[in-house]
């Protein structure tokens, strides 16, 4: 007689036989389902934010749903945070990573990258007319977000800068708003991430705050999906390459940093496009 725990094995086995088979590569799922679950921050100005109407928009949304559509695809919004959007798509949560994400050879080892979709640096946001230069923070409280790679570039700006409590003068928090909030209370000096975000905030208050000195660091954004999943990556490279050839990308990036908005940011780059 077969004991239970041979019949127990055997049963685990055979479950999780059928939930790789059901996993499969992701480009086969979403065509099957017609559902691609994207996820997206909630709080990152201008990429992707609620709006005075409760309604949740912004550039990554946008190039969230082009892609959706040109894949025959509803798009399923996932909120994520710095925290959680690298794991998601590595649990199999989300299957692709829209979110402001820096493409990193760190992170590379954890999910793999579409093509760079968004070109950006960081800076430094403070209040208006005060500061003049990155040296000018040098013994002063900046905030930025945890567990980004803001958060190590602002330290290593700091120690290059010969501050000597450059650990302890970073503070880090949850979200981009939280930063927001200790800049405007008084809390930090400065705040520091994407200038792209710094300047959606900035919006929000004219001309109480600006940005000093020049960018120290390359934030090349790049979509983050699921690892070895080579049919699903190609998709994606070849809907943002679509994209850009046909002028919707440009389209859709006027529309949130184009000279008559408030997050204004001139495109220097183009995406990488193959023949």
């Amino acid at each position: 007689m077969i004991s239970r725990k041979i019949l127990a094995m055997a049963l685990l086995l055979s479950l999780a036989s059928i939930g790789v088979a059901f996993a499969g590569p992701t480009y086969d799922q979403v065509m099957k389902s017609k559902v691609i679950r994207a996820g997206i921050m909630t709080d990152s100005i201008p990429g992707a934010f609620y709006n005075d109407k409760k309604e949740w928009v912004g550039f990554d949304v946008d190039i969230a749903e082009e892609i959706a559509k040109r894949t025959g695809a509803k798009l399923e919004r996932v909120p994520v945070t710095n925290k959680t959007r690298i794991a998601f798509v590595q649990q199999g949560r989300i299957d692709m990573s829209v979110a402001n994400m820096t493409h990193k050879r760190e992170r590379d080892k954890s999910i793999d990258f579409s093509i760079t979709y968004f070109f950006d640096g960081q800076k430094l946001l403070a209040k208006k007319g005060q500061y003049h230069d990155a040296k000018d923070f040098v013994g002063k409280k900046i905030a930025t977000m945890q567990g980004t790679t803001s958060e190590i570039n602002v330290k290593n700006l700091l120690k290059e800068l010969g501050d000597p409590d450059y650990e302890k003068n970073v503070i880090s928090f949850q979200k981009e708003s939280e930063c927001f909030q200790a800049l405007r209370m008084g809390r930090v000096a400065a705040w520091s991430t994407d200038s792209t975000i710094l300047l959606g905030y900035a919006a929000q208050v004219p001309g109480e705050f600006e940005l000093v000195g020049d960018f120290f660091s390359d934030e090349p954004y790049g979509i983050g999906l699921p690892e070895d999943d080579s049919k699903w990556r190609d998709h994606i490279n070849f809907t943002l390459q679509d994209m850009w050839l046909d002028g919707t990308y440009k389209k859709i990036y006027d529309k949130w940093y184009g000279p008559e908005t408030p997050y204004y940011f001139p495109l220097t780059r183009k995406i990488e496009i193959w023949p």
